[in-house]
């Protein structure tokens, strides 16, 4: 396999390069692509320096699979170009995930919808991954019929700026703001752009995507989306009505058995998920399941995961990793 990282010098892109060396995924050629003002510098990987090449150059030597952590608009210009040279685009930005003619991909939950002439495949919001990775085996077995969801999201999922932010911001220094307001200290209730019905875009990600992945338009969703200060990734409250009962043990048992899924749930010896602990790892880590009182059939639970590597490189890297086992790479 040709590969292609596309925004290669990006926090994601060098997530993904992490990752494609902790899973040994196996390729023949390696091209590391960026934008013009990155091109001719040099990345290590696996102890091997790889110059940074442009777009136009990686287009040229057509690629098997391009992995693009590079944003929407470079997307939507781009990776047309590169699936008409017969490459296959696994992108981690916004630009194709609510495409009706693009598949959005969780591995563990929809790989086995993916074709051969699937040449454009989109990666879920990182906050969406995380969470329909947790619900996906409940949906299965109780049918969701609505999510009350609160976030909290790590800088990270910004990007350099913000980090650089909250770090000046601790130590003193000044940086370019990435945030309307300060972030140390803070907590921004504000992420990416409001929207015409007062609820920001990542908020309505979550509503739209997650709807998609788990194949069903009815379940009702809401969603307030924060940011904090912190580093490791992102957290969630997921309040989840089911349309039949539920036995806790069983949700604990269901939750154990999902691939890519832990538990940790024992709240009397204050065992439970949290960014920090989650850092660099590819699972999602589930806790604090119990039933809510409140109504019937509804269940509370936080859901943790690294957002830069199961919330995007990781779960790219899996798709790419599956359509070379299912020999879809032609």
């Amino acid at each position: 396999m040709k590969l292609a990282i596309v925004g290669a010098t990006g926090l994601v892109g060098g997530e993904v390069l992490k990752v494609l060396e902790s899973r040994n995924f196996e390729f023949s050629e390696l091209m590391l692509v960026a934008s013009p003002r990155s091109v001719g510098t040099e990345i290590t990987f696996k102890g091997k320096p790889y110059k940074v090449i442009g777009m136009e150059d990686a287009i040229k030597a057509k690629p098997d699979v391009a992995i693009f952590s590079a944003g929407g608009g470079t997307s939507l210009e781009w990776a047309p170009k590169f699936e008409a040279a017969g490459t296959i685009v696994v992108d981690n930005s916004s630009a194709w995930r609510m495409s009706p003619e693009h598949k959005l991909i969780v591995p563990e939950i929809n790989a086995g919808s993916l074709r051969i002439d699937d040449r454009i495949i989109a990666n879920p919001n990182c906050s969406t991954i995380q969470m329909v990775m947790a619900l996906a085996p409940l949906h299965r077995k109780y049918k969701i019929k609505r999510l009350v969801i609160s976030t909290y999201q790590s800088v990270t999922g910004t990007g350099k700026a913000a980090v650089d932010q909250l770090m000046g911001e601790r130590n003193g220094n000044e940086a370019e703001k990435a945030y309307p307001h300060p972030i140390d200290m803070n907590a921004l209730p504000h992420i990416d752009v409001f929207m015409e019905n007062d609820y920001t875009k990542e908020e309505m990600k979550m509503v739209n995507e997650t709807r998609k992945i788990l194949g069903d338009d009815k379940i009702a969703i809401t969603a307030t989306a924060v940011r904090l200060p912190v580093m490791g990734g992102h957290s969630e409250s997921i309040n989840v009505e089911f349309h039949k009962d539920f036995d806790i043990k069983e949700v604990r048992q269901l939750l154990s058995d999902t691939s890519g899924v832990i538990v940790e749930d024992d709240p009397n010896n204050n065992v439970y998920p949290m960014p920090l602990n989650a850092h660099g790892k590819d699972e999602v880590f589930v806790g604090r399941l119990r039933r809510d009182d409140s109504q019937p059939n509804t269940l509370n639970m936080w859901v943790v995961a690294d957002n830069l590597r199961k919330g995007a490189a990781t779960n790219a890297v899996q798709i790419a990793e599956y359509l070379a086992e299912k020999s879809l790479v032609y």
